[in-house]
């Protein structure tokens, strides 16, 4: 709030352009490493495989229900390029819902963050199909359809699994699981939790500045779109949350899977986008994930979940 407050107000706050990524690798790194520690605790049980292959499920029904739904007012390039932005996931998100957690006492476990690193992906193959498939369908007649312009799965697969955001995630997770109850992980724990929620403070600041800048470009999205990046991440929520209760996860766990089905990615998709999908407007799906659907799960998701939570799952 403090950082939309200074944009409005044209105050010159900002954080120096280094500190972001910096606190972006720092709270990746955390959340992933955390995790992995707890993924070793625990192990690999069957309601963790089950609980991974629903969040893959969920990361390909979410892109391919709302394409359809975009499809009714847009084009398929930009249908797919917001559809694949919903079915991804925010990691920032995440980690501040892990954070609220936290601050309640809730515990939650770290197999939640390879389902995050698992759903943050296959939203882009899938819309990168659909959008595909429409230009296929609307080459001109007598026009052969291997004259579409190819897609270059090389360079998708590279933003979509080696991209720096994931590939910190899942090897923090790694090094996490690797070293368990060995005394790195307790040497560690005043730099991963520590300062975990200060540095969250700082990196929340600085979005809330980025969002604010792009309130300007919600003229472009419309109606339609505004309305669809408040309401959909509900529907996804409610989607999410009967994903958690016939899973018969825990409380915490319910939480972060609800928060993971709600989000939207904007800055992992966005840059798969630009290259998969060059003719789709990057002020639409960018906007929409980080001027609403961002700043929405944050100051009005995270606790309305979590009261739908609680009243499913018991306090």
């Amino acid at each position: 709030m403090l950082g939309l407050l200074a944009t409005l107000v044209k105050s010159d706050l900002e954080l120096p352009a280094p500190l972001p990524k910096i606190l972006s690798l720092y709270l990746l790194l955390a959340i992933g490493f955390k995790g992995g520690v707890e993924l070793a605790h625990s192990g690999l049980t069957l309601q963790i495989a089950s609980t991974l292959g629903v969040a893959m499920i969920a990361a390909v029904v979410v892109p391919a229900y709302t394409y359809f739904v975009l499809r009714l007012k847009l084009d398929s390039a930009n249908a797919a390029a917001i559809a694949a932005t919903y079915g991804s996931i925010s990691a920032v998100t995440f980690i501040t819902a892990a954070a609220f957690l936290d601050a309640t006492k809730i515990p939650y476990s770290g197999h939640m963050v390879a389902a995050m690193a698992l759903m943050e992906s296959p939203a882009i193959v899938v819309g990168v199909v659909f959008a595909r498939l429409a230009a296929k369908r609307s080459a001109k007649p007598g026009t052969d359809s291997a004259d579409v312009e190819p897609v270059d799965w090389g360079h998708i697969g590279r933003d979509a699994f080696l991209n720096g955001s994931v590939f910190l995630l899942v090897g923090s997770l790694i090094v996490g699981a690797l070293t368990g109850n060995r005394p790195g992980a307790a040497a560690l724990v005043p730099f991963t939790n520590e300062l975990f929620t200060g540095v969250l403070a700082l990196f929340l600041l600085d979005m809330g500045i980025i969002a604010a800048r792009r309130l300007g470009d919600l003229r472009r999205a419309g109606v339609f779109l505004t309305c669809f990046a408040i309401i959909v991440p509900l529907l996804n929520a409610a989607l999410g949350l009967l994903g958690a209760w016939l899973l018969g996860l825990s409380h915490g766990d319910g939480l972060l899977f609800v928060i993971l089905c709600a989000s939207a990615s904007y800055i992992a998709v966005p840059a798969a986008m630009r290259l998969a999908i060059p003719e789709a407007n990057p002020s639409l799906y960018v906007t929409m994930s980080l001027a609403l659907t961002f700043p929405f799960n944050i100051l009005i998701g995270i606790p309305l979940y979590g009261a739908a939570v609680a009243a499913v799952f018991g306090p």
